[in-house]
């Protein structure tokens, strides 16, 4: 992790300059190789790599209190910076577009390389919402997966509480600096995550809670995960978006179904019709990331059973547990399966010969025989 105080704050000062996000950043480490480099080039090496004029004051000289801030923040124990050369930084969360420049953690940073599954969901959750997100996060963590989450109150909160006290892994992503809690009333949970799991931020120390900041959290909750768990949302929702940003990036994303009278379940329901996998259980959700093959969900043994002899190949039953109810893109399950086209091709054509995968209109597919 970032630890000789050089290139620390040089990369502090990348981090403070006003107007050097992401994408400003990445060209100055693609132009000069480190963040140390990239600030002795001056003022013509920034103009170079493409920095507007206007930006090159806050490369000249930090901000001297947010600086001693950050550094204070950081000197403390279990504390660390993990910049995009670190090789902590996770490889997912490279895959995104505009993956933060770096991570201010508290806690045990191994975690950020442990495969992990988002669980999100609305803020006011109903009771039975909050039963669920404790029943799967607790189920997950139990099986070794790490869970992530914002934070928030409702869903977000009774994943991370579930994951703790099931003895297993779950980070936090925040979207405050990593010195505040919002909302506050979690400031103890926050403790229990620094202590016991991970708390991460890409913001500064001392930034308060600020609502174009969520949907920046949520982008690094759906990139470091395997998939994402909707448990309730309503049909305007952040954790809709966190949904949204998981399968643009190819990773899975699952919804609870709930009443169609209750304001919370409307999103999950959008989500299903566009494609999430509906689970039911933990058990679905480890059985479509590959930790649980035994136990396979009931609407999937339906379909398999009656084909067990058809003996398929291992390509052809990742693709099956990629291909959902509905309409499903050719391009979606490649990102969905990691398998190269021709490869998916041929499972796609061998679970078709099997009766299980019928193609559609638009080079779409979709599963046949689950019960609906």
């Amino acid at each position: 992790m970032t630890t000789d105080a050089t290139q620390r704050d040089a990369w502090l000062t990348l981090l403070l300059a006003p107007g050097v996000g992401p994408v400003t950043g990445m060209r100055l480490l693609q132009a000069y190789g480190s963040a140390a480099a990239a600030l002795s080039a001056g003022p013509s090496g920034w103009t170079r790599a493409g920095v507007p004029e206007a930006l090159h004051a806050g490369l000249r000289q930090p901000d001297a209190a947010a600086m001693a801030r950050c550094q204070a923040w950081l000197d403390a124990p279990q504390r660390a910076l993990i910049s995009l050369d670190d090789p902590h930084y996770p490889q997912r969360l490279l895959e995104i577009p505009r993956p933060p420049l770096a991570l201010f953690c508290l806690g045990d940073v191994s975690l950020l390389t442990r495969d992990q599954l988002a669980v999100v969901g609305a803020r006011a959750a109903s009771r039975q919402g909050l039963e669920h997100a404790r029943s799967f996060a607790g189920e997950i963590a139990r099986a070794g997966l790490c869970i992530t989450s914002g934070l928030a109150s409702g869903i977000d909160g009774a994943a991370h509480e579930a994951a703790l006290e099931a003895g297993g892994s779950t980070i936090a992503v925040a979207g405050t600096g990593p010195d505040r809690v919002y909302p506050a009333r979690h400031r103890a949970l926050a403790h229990r995550i620094g202590e016991h799991g991970l708390l991460i931020s890409e913001f500064l120390p001392g930034t308060g809670a600020q609502a174009q900041h969520f949907p920046r959290r949520n982008r690094i909750i759906a990139g470091l995960s395997l998939g994402v768990l909707v448990v309730e949302a309503a049909k305007r929702s952040g954790s809709l978006i966190t949904a949204r940003l998981a399968a643009e990036n190819g990773r899975e994303v699952f919804a609870i179904p709930g009443s169609i009278h209750h304001p919370q379940a409307r999103g999950c329901h959008a989500l299903i019709r566009d494609g999430a996998l509906l689970v039911e259980s933990a058990k679905d959700v480890l059985f479509a990331l590959g930790r649980d093959e035994a136990h396979a969900p009931d609407t999937l043994q339906n379909v398999i059973k009656p084909h067990a002899s058809a003996a398929l190949s291992g390509a052809a039953a990742k693709t099956l547990s990629a291909v959902g109810d509905h309409a499903t893109a050719f391009d979606l399950l490649v990102a969905r399966t990691g398998l190269d086209i021709q490869t998916l091709s041929s499972a796609l054509l061998e679970l078709e010969l099997a009766g299980l995968v019928a193609s559609e209109p638009g080079g779409n597919f979709s599963r046949l025989g689950r019960a609906r």
